[in-house]
């Protein structure tokens, strides 16, 4: 190569080098400003790439999506915005921000039962597919060819070979130990099998970071289970077993059903593109399909759905407006604690207000850089007077909320901000003082079994957790 040429690329490569980088340093930049984030998580997701480039770009690329605009038009939108009515109950200004974001209206006359073992919720599931007569429909994070999974892949086998519907939605990336092979009597019986999202189709196209963690199954149109165990041996089983997950869950008989059942057609539809046909107009005598014997429920039940798929963050901006308006108490339980800023601001301040703030998480969860990194948080709760209590027989994996006397909330949601402002997520808001009776019960029994938090010092130690803290967001 002649000593010109040789001379221009020296100094021209550079330059131009460095004018791309800048482009694209640009172009991601402007990107992650468009995504809405708390400044937290901007500030995590800049850290990462700026310290950490050849691994913080891909890591962008592949889990940096939140809502994706062209890939969220492609799925129905799950609620549309409308203007709130105006309501005199404390409580019903949560409900009326639910309904500016399009939420359904709490729907009444629900019959609810809390289940509290993961063998009572076995074999009420068990009996749930038994009885279904015209369809079968079920979206889990995780399902594992153990002996539960074995066991309801048969069960269900033998519906759809009976003529019931059987619709199976699993997420990819929370299923990806389950071969294929072993839901083959699946499709082999006439029932169809969809995965969420796959992971290894078009990785980089920002979507793998964001999960379908809804769980939920509907039968009939007239039951449906929800909460927070998947359907595996390590949350639920025929026979009692001590290193069994502690978790809830609860099965709902009524028109809430209906907002259940709306909701995996959703989901159903953007995996597979299938439209299921649509349900056929209630008879009076069919409301809710409770049955005779049982007469009407006495529970108020409004389904929230959180995730790409809806405008704004409702499950999320709800939970804080009740945190504000609590008078008596808030009693969080929750495997993971990894809130935003705010957040945990507005529980510290409901400490000063006289509110009786409880946490109750794991002692030793089954991530343990997620333990580290909620240090910080849970002693900032601590210090600002709140009790938090570290549940030690087993793993706690249960997602509830108790506000006062009236309001209790139970679903898929972690309190972190992963489930806040990434994943797929449904939770049902239960008006019912009977029912928040019997989960304070249930909260009482879980702190028997748990010992008060202390702060753990050394410097070292609490700059590991304020650098975790910081980076938390992309947990």
């Amino acid at each position: 190569m002649p000593e010109f040429l040789r001379s221009s690329v020296y100094w021209v490569v550079p330059e131009l080098t460095a004018l791309l980088g800048f482009l694209l340093a640009l172009v991601f930049f402007a990107h992650l400003l468009r995504q809405k984030r708390s400044p937290s998580a901007t500030i995590a997701w800049l850290l990462a790439v700026v310290l950490a480039p050849y691994v913080g770009v891909p890591l962008y690329i592949m889990f940096g999506g939140r809502k994706l605009q062209r890939m969220a038009a492609r799925k129905q939108r799950m609620y549309a915005p409308r203007r709130p009515k105006k309501a005199a109950a404390i409580d019903s200004d949560t409900r009326r921000l639910l309904q500016s974001y399009g939420v359904p209206p709490e729907s009444h006359g629900n019959r609810v039962e809390i289940v509290e073992t993961g063998e009572e919720a076995y074999h009420r599931l068990v009996e749930m597919i038994e009885n279904a007569r015209s369809s079968v429909f079920i979206t889990t994070y995780v399902l594992n060819a153990d002996e539960v999974g074995r066991t309801l892949i048969d069960l269900l086998s033998r519906k759809a070979r009976e003529g019931v519907t059987v619709r199976l939605l699993l997420d990819d990336a929370g299923s990806w130990r389950l071969r294929r092979s072993s839901l083959s009597p699946l499709t082999q019986a006439g029932a169809r099998v969809a995965h969420f999202m796959p992971m290894l189709t078009n990785p980089f196209r920002g979507r793998a970071n964001l999960r379908n963690h809804r769980k939920l199954v509907v039968v009939d149109r007239l039951t449906a289970f929800a909460g927070g165990m998947n359907l595996t041996s390590e949350y639920i089983g025929p026979l009692p077993d001590p290193r069994r997950w502690r978790d809830l869950a609860v099965f709902v008989e009524g028109p809430a059903v209906d907002d259940l059942d709306w909701l995996f057609r959703s989901d159903w539809k953007f995996a597979t593109k299938e439209e299921l046909a649509a349900p056929p107009p209630r008879e009076p005598t069919e409301f809710g399909g409770l049955p005779a014997t049982h007469g009407p429920g006495d529970a108020t039940v409004q389904v929230v759905a959180s995730g790409p798929d809806v405008d704004g963050d409702p499950l999320y901006e709800s939970l804080l407006s009740l945190v504000f308006f609590a008078r008596e108490r808030i009693w969080i339980i929750t495997p993971y604690f990894v809130p935003d800023e705010v957040l945990v601001r507005a529980l510290g301040l409901a400490v000063r207000r006289g509110v009786d703030v409880r946490l109750i998480v794991p002692w030793r969860s089954n991530h343990p850089i997620v333990d580290l990194a909620r240090e910080s948080y849970i002693r900032e709760l601590h210090e600002a007077g709140a009790r938090v209590l570290l549940y030690r027989p087993t793993m706690l994996h249960a997602k509830a909320v108790i506000f006062d006397d009236r309001l209790s909330m139970i679903g898929s949601p972690n309190m972190d901000n992963r489930s806040f402002f990434l994943n797929y997520e449904v939770a049902l808001y239960i008006f019912s003082p009977a029912r928040v009776t019997e989960m304070s019960r249930w909260a009482e029994r879980l702190m028997a079994g748990s010992t008060r938090y202390e702060p753990k010092r050394g410097g070292v130690r609490e700059l590991a957790e304020n650098v975790l803290r910081l980076l938390s967001p992309l947990l």
